[in-house]
């Protein structure tokens, strides 16, 4: 394929991927939801109420995230409510200045210690610090502040309503569009961990991208899991959500999958230097099964449409034979290589299983023949948010970040609104509305947000500078502040950059239809950006700021806590054998989910000041450790779940119990914050487990001499013992690596 080929497919994948989206069919519905208040208003002579009614829409929408349709309405409403209550108050603070900024700040206290509870209470708490903030503007003066409060109410209920409206009218289109992104993203996967089985020198940028494109889709997982299971709760069995569900468990089955590739990549680069042919048959496998769900995410909803291949078969074959070939090669002695190759085969036909499933069910088998999900396992699988009051009393302190933020807001907010008075800018709420939106808990993302804001808001404005010398039409302003608003509002959790441009578009041209002077509009908007850029900046700097190493122990401490337990339910399954128990499948959702927060904290790391980035090669080291010991309990538990085992021995529980016993300490570490001069085990890796298992496999004559018996007791014992020798290390490694830290 030609690069401007190559470029065009990528381009139009792109668009068709945004045009397809939750973000962008949101953004349509928020343009109309926006649109039809001020067109009512302005046919009917009451632009005031249609403007004040298209407030109380826009304050609604930040709710209206991906996940079920019950958690979206009660978020939605919710922030309805809050934004009435504080559009009421709003209206009484015409107060003298001494006394308006005292209780200003205690308001952007309160609302946003709302975050607290979670990210979709943090969306209500943003709804009404910008009720608060939009509540010194001049948009609804005519209005009484009661009356102001019920058309924002009105405002809410016209978006909730067509929230709804949108459920009822596509109801599968949220499952439809996460599901294709989570193939996708699988595919992504499969592809990057074809990349990583080639000879590199320097494997670091591409264990990096396998690692983002994990946490991404661990996060869509969650998304999705929310989608089907609340939906499945909440509307009786569906036919329908159930074998979505089951294709998602078969994705999700697949990513574990796809992590038990051996994680030794000494050894198979050894192999594949020798036998480079094997090495190219196992990469177009992993290539094929990539294209082959991306065709499935392409044909989700039509799969009739999805034509048959025999390109996976083909390489299939092709690695049986080389299999094969090397065997007859290496005959007449125990060969390490054949057993890895022979795994690595297996594990790839287990993966292409899984895709044929994920067929079988798209072609809508008959209900008898498939068994779907009961609903009290599947609730199991949510993330569960507490509501108590407790959770604000536990947190009102200095240790919370949470906390922090709020306090930080409030002062940098009573320092922005006292600037905008001492110098009498135009629209001094404009600085406010930017501390909202850029502050952030974390340091590296509001630096980040200032820099994107800031680049946007100059971007937009040279652009509508542009604009306006070339046309004083104003159809033409009204038709791009409609355009801009829904491409801004599409491109905010995708691109803030572009989002912030076009944000100042629309602001511009919606003040352009009111305004004669636009030219000192976009002034003011850019002084207005880059004083509230600086302030949310200086401000995370400056007041109580929370540097990502004071979370990274707790965060380590959760991650290293979920592996541990996702081992026990290994070995707990190795010894009871038999059905898979739900237990086992959550402690796996949870290794995953703690090992994706692992990931983008130590992300966010890497954006604060140098100073701050305290023993960053160590965090570093310790988070591909644990994400190369979740890869590694992947490979043992993909192993002990497809494949007949033999009783776990007594040498295995000694061995896992210390691997279990060494992250028990690592947590303890941790949790006290013991100096590096704890007491350190009294065997060193090695030699427990040569103590246990001994330097090498044997086995007796009889056991040799039953053919087939032996070729499975052998691959299991080599896969076991390897991969327990890889724990066991990892485990101390983790040890020594948490006790010098010092955080």
């Amino acid at each position: 394929m030609k690069v401007s080929d190559k470029i065009f497919a990528t381009t139009y994948n792109n668009l068709s991927e945004y045009f397809n989206s939750t973000d962008f069919s949101k953004a349509l519905l928020l343009g109309f939801a926006l649109t039809v208040p001020i067109i009512f208003g302005v046919k009917l002579d009451v632009l005031q109420i249609g403007i004040t009614i298209t407030v109380g829409a826009m304050l609604a929408s930040p709710s209206d995230v991906s996940g079920s349709i019950r958690h979206k309405i009660t978020g939605i409403l919710l922030a309805t409510l809050l934004a009435m209550i504080v559009s009421l108050i709003g209206g009484y603070l015409h107060l003298s200045l001494w006394l308006l900024i005292p209780i200003l700040g205690i308001l952007i206290f309160c609302i946003s210690y709302i975050a607290i509870y979670g990210f979709r209470a943090s969306l209500i708490s943003f709804s009404g610090l910008l009720a608060l903030v939009l509540s010194f503007s001049s948009v609804s003066d005519e209005l009484q502040p009661y009356e102001r409060m019920l058309l924002i109410g009105i405002g809410g209920l016209w978006y909730a309503s067509l929230s709804l409206l949108r459920h009822f009218i596509f109801p599968k289109a949220p499952t439809e569009y996460y599901l294709s992104k989570t193939l996708k993203l699988t595919a992504d996967y499969l592809t990057t961990r074809g990349e990583l089985v080639a000879e590199n020198k320097d494997r670091t940028e591409l264990l990096k991208k396998l690692l983002n494109t994990q946490t991404e889709l661990t996060s869509t997982h969650e998304t999705l899991r929310d989608i089907l299971i609340s939906s499945r709760t909440g509307s009786g069995k569906s036919e329908y959500e159930g074998k979505r569900m089951l294709i998602f468990v078969q994705l999700v089955d697949m990513l574990e999958l796809a992590m038990a590739n051996p994680v030794n990549y000494s050894k198979t680069d050894e192999l594949f230097a020798e036998e480079p042919g094997q090495l190219k048959d196992f990469q177009n496998l992993l290539f094929a099964m990539s294209d082959r769900l991306n065709v499935i995410a392409a044909h989700l909803s039509s799969p009739k449409k999805l034509l048959k291949t025999t390109k996976i078969e083909e390489y299939q074959q092709r690695i049986k034979a080389d299999i094969e070939a090397y065997t007859i090669k290496n005959a007449g002695s125990f060969n390490e290589n054949s057993v890895m190759l022979n795994n690595l085969l297996k594990y790839q036909n287990e993966q292409i299983k899984k895709i044929e499933k994920i067929e079988w069910l798209l072609k809508n088998p008959a209900q008898r023949e498939i068994s779907l999900l009961k609903k009290e396992d599947s609730r199991r699988f949510l993330t569960k948010q507490k509501y108590d009051l407790d959770v604000l009393v536990e947190n009102f302190n200095m240790r919370s970040p949470i906390f922090k933020h709020s306090l930080r807001l409030a002062v940098m907010t009573i320092i922005g609104y006292s600037i905008g008075m001492l110098f009498a800018v135009q629209n001094s709420y404009w600085i406010l509305l930017t501390l909202i939106v850029i502050m952030r808990p974390t340091f590296g993302l509001t630096k980040t947000r200032s820099k994107e804001r800031t680049i946007g808001t100059l971007i937009g404005g040279a652009l509508a500078v542009g604009i306006v010398l070339l046309t004083k039409n104003t159809t033409v302003y009204g038709v791009l502040a409609i355009i801009s608003l829904i491409i801004a509002f599409s491109m905010v959790q995708r691109n803030y950059k572009a989002a912030a441009t076009f944000i100042t578009l629309s602001v511009v041209f919606i003040y352009a239809l009111l305004r004669p002077d636009i030219f000192n509009v976009i002034q003011y908007r850019v002084t207005d950006t880059l004083i509230g850029a600086g302030l949310a900046t200086l401000g995370n700097l400056l007041l109580w700021p929370a540097w990502e190493i004071q979370s990274m122990q707790k965060t380590l401490l959760e991650t290293v806590k979920a592996n541990r337990i996702y081992l026990e339910e290994i070995v707990g399954f190795y010894n009871k054998k038999g059905t898979v128990p739900t237990e086992y499948k959550v402690a796996r959702k949870k290794a995953f989910l703690e090992m994706s927060d692992l990931s983008v904290a130590f992300q966010r790391m890497t954006q604060e000041p140098k100073s701050k980035q305290k023993h960053l090669d160590k965090l570093y080291e310790i988070a591909m450790l644990n994400h190369t010991f979740l890869s590694s309990l992947a490979s043992l538990s993909t192993y002990i779940l497809n494949n007949p085992t033999t009783p776990a021995s007594e040498n295995f529980n000694m061995v896992s119990g210390k691997i279990v016993k060494n992250l028990l300490d690592a947590e303890t570490i941790l949790e006290e914050s013991i100096s590096s001069e704890r007491e350190k085990n009294d065997l060193d890796t090695e030699d427990i487990f040569e103590a246990t298992f001994g330097n090498k496999i044997v086995f007796s004559e009889q056991e040799i001499q039953k053919e087939d018996d032996f070729h499975l007791k052998i691959e299991e014992a080599h896969l076991v013992r390897e991969q327990l020798r890889w724990l066991l290390a990892m485990s101390r490694k983790m040890q020594k690596i948490v006790r010098e830290i010092e955080f």
